[in-house]
């Protein structure tokens, strides 16, 4: 492949939080570009990203969508991510493999912090990203503020390319910082040169001095320039544009009304003159380009299609894709262009674009495929989002149980951030993911894909129970119906143990009294009542000795012994004072340092431990808070994270210990279980 198609692409993703305006800016760029003659809106459903039906249903995007345009001889691959921090595992996925990002937000100072774990993965992975500021026409906060507020969270020099030209605070235009020229907006049309404005000159010098000198920082030519009063020229402010972009050095920053076209051709422009080409981004990957024999693909994205079936997502990361070739051992059944839902077949794909692949079977999001019989390491991914959010899962007819495990899977090959798990101790079926929506879209599949509809219950929290107090017991097993009876006769001591220690059995039977052979049929009984002690949960922490019993040589059997133990037990365990133990996570929150206090509060209200806080180092701004929370607490604990965090608080957990429920809430939960005592 030559040098020249490869400079003639570029990928670039599309991100931002929520209701940002992301779907629109790419509709106005796919009508801009005259790859499509009417724009789609989200409100009629008719946009060429967003085409899913849950998609639509919502009004939200709710996986990566893609599509392709030509611009000033490039080929354009776009991948509108979701907004929602719910779906962040399709952005993150998506991100991996793009050249560059642009970033879109609201030009409101109060949505700002929004941005920030945007900034913070995009700056981690070293993605080139502008800022596309949108909606100005809705702006509360002049556009040097909002560019304030954006600068408080990047980490990375913001570098403004335009100053908005306004009459009667609407925006009409913008003055290019480069080349120092005015334009017009108009809708539908290309932009119209005019005179810069007088009033408008010095703001606009102070804007574009500093935008100098934040390129001086990475160049030393320029920076001599600028001490000797020289002006620079339009193709050397370009070409540090470019290079300090490309390597994630600084952020250039674009604003308009995306719904209006306003501000599409400047980006546009920007991205074919400053956004890196394949061959830089691969080799940020540490892959080259040229003269290799090797095709290296990454998954990024999986989809089950109703029409053609499964389809993989992949970014070309170096040598040619071709129809037939074996990736993995597996041959694709054909290579696609995508334009929404619309798939157009072609034959070789080059290093750098990003196409489908039909018919993957076995091949997952995030991996490597290559056609080299070498051993080629597999190429980095984004991490897996831990859960959490659940709900416990039943079919709406009993005769679809057996369609559950196939149809989750699938589900789970489209989105990595959803879980599934059978609880063995509440016996549920509990699907997990990141959020109350996600599960939703996650069930509206399930149902309209694979004919599954499911109902929903929140899970049960596994409580377990154990004893304060040790005590003495006595089971007798005794039957008699016409043939043998069945006799077993057991004395056990039943004492506590240390919270963690589990269950020990012991026996210290003396002269047979017990014969060997029936001792294993004790135990036995002795556990299988331990799965429901006498509050109606597992029982853990204790110990129980075998010390006498009594035989008979005909009617004894290990079952006879068995029953009896559990006699024992029934009549032994309701002495020992029964505890309800619960469930304690180690909590992990991570939140900007404005929202600590409101997190802190959080974590008291939910019975929470706070264990202390601090600064999370290579974050600005952001604190981590760590706590022990019991579980029971924690179902709906991420929607009141995010509401208080304006949606960009996440946490981390994992099972800690358990831990005696507090007697104030004790007949509460005792009251509210499904179990109770059933012995």
């Amino acid at each position: 492949m030559n040098q020249k198609v490869e400079q003639n692409l570029r990928n670039v993703a599309i991100v931002g939080p929520y209701s940002s305006g992301k779907t629109t800016l790419l509709e106005s760029i796919l009508f801009v570009t005259k790859t499509i003659t009417r724009k789609g809106s989200i409100k009629e459903g008719n946009t060429v990203s967003d085409s899913s039906p849950q998609a639509r249903d919502r009004q939200m995007s709710v996986e990566v969508s893609v599509a392709t345009a030509e611009y000033e001889n490039i080929n354009f691959t776009f991948l509108d991510c979701p907004g929602s921090v719910e779906f962040a595992q399709e952005t993150d996925n998506a991100l991996v493999g793009a050249g560059s990002a642009i970033i879109v937000c609201e030009a409101e100072v109060e949505r700002v912090l929004t941005l920030a774990p945007l900034f913070k993965f995009l700056d981690d992975w070293k993605i080139p990203h502008l800022v596309f500021i949108n909606k100005m026409d809705r702006s509360k906060n002049s556009f040097l503020e909002v560019l304030q507020a954006i600068k408080q969270v990047s980490s990375r020099p913001l570098v403004p390319q335009q100053y908005p030209i306004q009459k009667k605070g609407e925006l009409i235009g913008y003055i290019d910082l480069v080349s120092e020229q005015a334009y017009h907006y108009h809708s539908g049309a290309p932009d119209d040169l005019v005179p810069l404005p007088e009033n408008l000159r010095e703001e606009e010098h102070l804007t574009r001095e500093e935008m100098l000198e934040t390129l001086a920082d990475f160049d030393d030519h320029l920076l001599e320039e600028l001490l000797e009063g020289v002006e620079p020229k339009q193709e050397e402010i370009l070409q540090d544009l470019k290079q300090e972009l490309g390597a994630d050095q600084i952020v250039p920053v674009f604003f308009g009304i995306a719904e209006q076209d306003y501000g599409i051709r400047p980006l546009l422009n920007a991205l074919v003159k400053e956004a890196p080409t394949p061959e830089l981004t691969a080799a940020r990957r540490g892959l080259k380009l040229q003269n290799q024999s090797e095709t290296i693909v990454q998954v990024l994205k999986t989809y089950f299609t109703a029409q053609g079936g499964k389809l993989s997502l992949v970014r070309v990361w170096q040598g040619e894709l071709k129809e037939g070739m074996l990736l993995n051992g597996v041959r694709p059944g054909g290579i696609y262009r995508l334009m929404g839902q619309q798939q157009q077949g072609i034959q070789v794909a080059s290093a750098g674009e990003i196409v489908a692949l039909g018919r993957l079977e076995g091949i997952q999001t995030g991996q490597t495929l290559t056609n080299s019989d070498k051993n080629i390491p597999d190429l980095p991914t984004a991490e897996k989002l831990q859960p959490v959010f659940a709900l416990a899962i039943v079919p709406e007819n009993r005769k679809d149980e057996v369609k559950i495990s196939s149809a989750v899977a699938k589900l789970m090959e489209e989105d990595p951030s959803l879980q599934w798990e059978q609880n063995s101790d509440t016996k549920e079926v509990v699907l997990w993911g990141q959020g109350e929506i996600h599960l939703q879209v996650a069930l509206d599949r399930l149902s309209r894909k694979y004919n599954l509809p499911l109902k929903t219950h929140l899970p049960q929290v596994p409580y377990q129970e154990t004893i304060r107090k040790s005590t003495k017991s006595h089971g007798r097993y005794k039957h008699q119906s016409g043939g043998h009876g069945a006799f077993g006769d057991v004395y056990l001591d039943i004492k506590p143990l240390p919270r963690g220690e589990g269950f020990n059995f012991h026996q210290t039977i003396v002269g047979g009294v017990v014969p060997k052979q029936y001792i294993p049929g004790v135990e036995t009984g002795v556990r299988e009542y331990l799965v429901q002690g006498p509050l109606g949960f597992p029982v853990v922490d204790l110990e129980v000795t075998l010390t006498d019993g009594s035989y008979h040589s005909v009617d004894s059997s290990e079952q006879a012994f068995k029953q009896a133990a559990r006699l024992a037990m029934s009549e032994g365990m309701p002495k020992c004072e029964p505890q309800l133990l619960e469930p304690i996570l180690s909590v992990t929150v991570s939140a900007p340092n404005d929202f600590t206090a409101k997190v802190l509060q959080l974590v008291s209200g939910k019975r929470g431990q706070i264990l202390g806080y601090e600064p999370i180092a290579n974050w600005k701004g952001w604190d981590q808070v760590t706590a022990y929370i019991p579980q029971g607490e924690m179902q709906n604990f991420v929607v009141e994270l995010r509401s208080l965090t304006l949606g960009v608080g996440f946490f981390n957990w994992e099972f800690d210990h358990l831990q005696e429920v507090p007697d104030k809430i004790l007949a509460g939960v005792l009251a509210t279980t499904n179990n109770g005592n059933n012995h």
